[in-house]
């Protein structure tokens, strides 16, 4: 049963205090606000959100932070953390109803719209990975994976694995699928691939190749960089919250305070360095320069504000992604399902 936590009516802080940094904040709340929170008024029982992550993944570092700092019950709201071993299982939750949101990317929000579901896409982040290769490799560019053994993160029908293609294919006449011997699988086997010398390159998640570079092996190129040498100005989120829209309609207040508390606690993370202290363990970092390298590659994933210009550059990803992954990576729609980018209510 999920534990109900309960807290006396209080103001919310504003936005600046999170902005001040971590001391400063905490000092806000042993004051007025904590003093507030033990006043004579009646307890309410928190609305929860039970939001899917995944084991190191960002959602549960910004939960943290949530709960740390006491930014949820702030905001009053109760996030409830379910933990799942890999993506698809975090889908099949949502899917059944065991969790309101999960994080995920808007190709898959598409493709359930296309087959009748209402999930819809709230962006958060634009990170996706990069191409890796070891400290002393000859791999100076995408153009010498020709004839290399090549390890990729996920499936065959990964996202980055088809923009990759499509960025060898454009700018260097260079077919992957062919012209290299290629392995997918998990990023921690795959790296572990790499170190023993299995692998040439891996191509992999952003937080794989944060550690990887901390620990001195080398970015051949990010996936940031292929959009851009691909033609795109402006950045696109891939990565998001992702619910379904009559959900979001009938507990529009509950989504209302998720997203307040979760978007302050990211505010925590870009802006104050002394927060990461308390994510080592659940980060994955070994060493405090994984931990840096994290820190630097999280913050670099933060879209500015989601525009009409996002969306047109979305659709144009969303060509390239068709034309390489086919109806397998994107579902049988030629654009992006309409509903697919979630509007909040004005």
């Amino acid at each position: 049963m999920t534990e109900q936590r309960r807290i006396e009516a209080m103001p919310s802080p504003s936005e600046a205090a999170f902005l001040l940094g971590r001391r400063q904040f905490l000092a806000l709340l042993g004051g007025g606000l904590i003093a507030a929170a033990t006043g004579a008024r009646a307890a309410d029982v928190l609305p929860e959100v039970r939001l899917g992550i995944l084991r190191f993944g960002t959602a549960q570092w910004e939960c943290q932070i949530a709960r740390e700092l006491h930014i949820d019950d702030h905001e009053g709201i109760s996030i409830t953390p379910v933990e799942f071993a890999a993506g698809d299982a975090a889908q099949t939750a949502l899917l059944a109803g065991r969790v309101d949101v999960i994080l995920q990317d808007w190709l898959w929000v598409s493709r359930q719209r296309e087959a009748g579901a209402d999930f819809t896409f709230r962006p958060l982040s634009s990170s996706l990975g990069a191409l890796v290769t070891g400290k002393d490799s000859t791999i100076k560019s995408v153009a010498d994976l020709k004839g290399k053994r090549l390890g990729v993160a996920g499936t065959p029908l990964d996202k980055s694995w088809a923009l990759l293609r499509v960025y060898a294919r454009s700018r260097f006449g260079l077919d992957l699928d062919k012209e290299t011997s290629h392995n997918f699988g998990p990023p921690p086997l795959l790296q572990h691939a790499l170190d023993a010398g299995q692998l040439d390159a891996v191509l992999t998640f952003w937080p794989f190749a944060a550690r990887a570079e901390a620990d001195g092996q080398r970015i051949v190129v990010t996936m940031d960089q292929v959009l851009s040498d691909l033609g795109f100005t402006t950045t696109v989120p891939f990565v998001g919250y992702v619910f379904s829209a009559g959900w979001a309609a009938a507990n529009a207040d509950t989504l209302k305070r998720f997203l307040a508390a979760t978007d302050k606690a990211r505010a925590v993370l870009d802006h104050d360095d002394a927060a990461w202290d308390t994510l080592q363990a659940i980060s994955g970092a070994k060493t405090p320069t994984q931990l840096a390298a994290l820190r630097h590659w999280y913050r670099a994933g933060h879209p500015p504000a989601w525009t009409s210009k996002d969306v047109a550059a979305a659709g144009r990803v969303y060509e390239l992604l068709r034309s390489m992954g086919g109806p397998g990576l994107v579902g049988k729609s030629k654009n992006i399902v309409d509903g697919t980018f979630w509007h909040a209510p004005a």
